[in-house]
């Protein structure tokens, strides 16, 4: 099977099983389990009564008590006097978990996946969960992710080391509206200072995590990087959340996070031809305009608070964007081509 998944084993039926579509298999699900149930309820039900319940062939509820006992082990006996099905192990349930093979395909990916997590708190909590859900599925199925690897490559964002006991603490202080004091390095620093901050809302951004928070020092809500925070201490004291914080005004779901940029910017970028299929392809903004000029180039316009990511963005495609506007990002754009220029003059 694909993925390393044995799902759809051909039991004992007569015919080939073909996978249903998915409002077909969703049907067939709800009888198993109607099947399961009414079999665990002890009333002794017979094919005719399970199948005119379910509104089907009585051939139908055959193969599912087939179905039954050979994809779960289930205990079933037919019982003459009684004349029906029952459990011969009281305690028997079958997990409710029935996936597709797409599905349990997508479950195999997800421990892949996981991977980008590494290194981080998460990753072990994740892999529990992943664990626990295979876990609950039946015991004849397994999830092998180890074919995945020749044909399935996954990568991922760099991500900044956090500290497991700073992870667990910011997330408590988050939950519980507790004020927390803790060593902070700023990007531009070299030396840690010590910073007391109200922590109201956390960020993840392409793996690498944030929170924003009302620092006593600043008197103003800043964002702080999880990386850059050591020796955590959270103090008696509460706070309240003010009523007109709103986390959307730091930071843009569609650029990312930079510092506590605010001011909303119109972007516009004209995408050489050269590029032109990635820059028509792409979802820039909630707020995007994009079109195709006569010549090839793109024409790209939206708004975000976030100018910096954008001037990095920028700058690493090179010739092929030009920047059209605001001209402060013009202006950004042009200081670092300059700053560049005489770090290669004297070469």
């Amino acid at each position: 099977m694909s993925a390393g998944i044995a799902y759809y084993e051909r039991m004992m039926l007569q015919e080939e099983y073909v996978p249903a579509r998915t409002y077909e298999e969703k049907v067939r699900i709800n009888r198993i389990l109607m099947v399961d149930e009414a079999i665990r309820a002890g009333t002794y039900p017979s094919i005719t009564k399970l199948a005119k319940k379910a509104e089907v062939h009585t051939r139908t509820i055959e193969r599912d008590i087939e179905y039954l006992r050979g994809m779960y082990q289930a205990p079933i006996e037919y019982n003459r006097q009684k004349g029906g099905y029952y459990y011969t192990e009281p305690n028997f349930f079958i997990k409710s978990i029935v996936l597709t093979e797409g599905e349990l395909f997508s479950v195999a990916l997800f421990d892949r996946l996981l991977g980008q997590y590494r290194n981080t708190p998460l990753e072990k909590t994740l892999r529990q969960i992943f664990q626990k859900i295979v876990r609950s599925m039946p015991d004849r199925v397994t999830v092998d992710t180890g074919p995945l690897g020749s044909y399935v490559s996954i990568i991922s964002d760099h991500q900044s080391k956090i500290d497991a006991d700073v992870f667990e603490r910011l997330f408590s202080a988050l939950r519980v509206k507790q004020t927390i004091t803790f060593d902070y390095r700023p990007l531009q620093k070299t030396t840690y200072m010590r910073r007391t901050v109200d922590p109201y809302h956390a960020i993840c951004q392409r793996g690498n995590w944030y929170f924003i928070g009302h620092c006593h020092d600043k008197n103003e809500p800043r964002m702080f990087s999880f990386s850059r925070i050591r020796k955590v201490t959270i103090t008696n004291r509460h706070f309240d959340i003010p009523q007109d914080f709103r986390p959307g005004d730091y930071f843009d779901k569609a650029m990312g996070v930079f510092a506590s940029a605010r001011i909303p910017y119109t972007v516009e970028l004209l995408i050489d031809r050269e590029i032109a299929t990635f820059a028509l392809e792409r979802t820039w903004h909630d707020s995007q305009t994009v079109e195709q000029q006569e010549d090839g180039s793109v024409y790209v316009k939206f708004t975000t608070t976030q100018i910096p990511e954008v001037l990095r963005w920028v700058l690493g495609q090179g010739h092929s964007v030009r920047v059209l506007g605001p001209a402060a990002l013009t202006g950004m754009v042009k200081d670092e081509v300059e700053k560049v220029r005489g770090m290669y003059e004297k070469i």
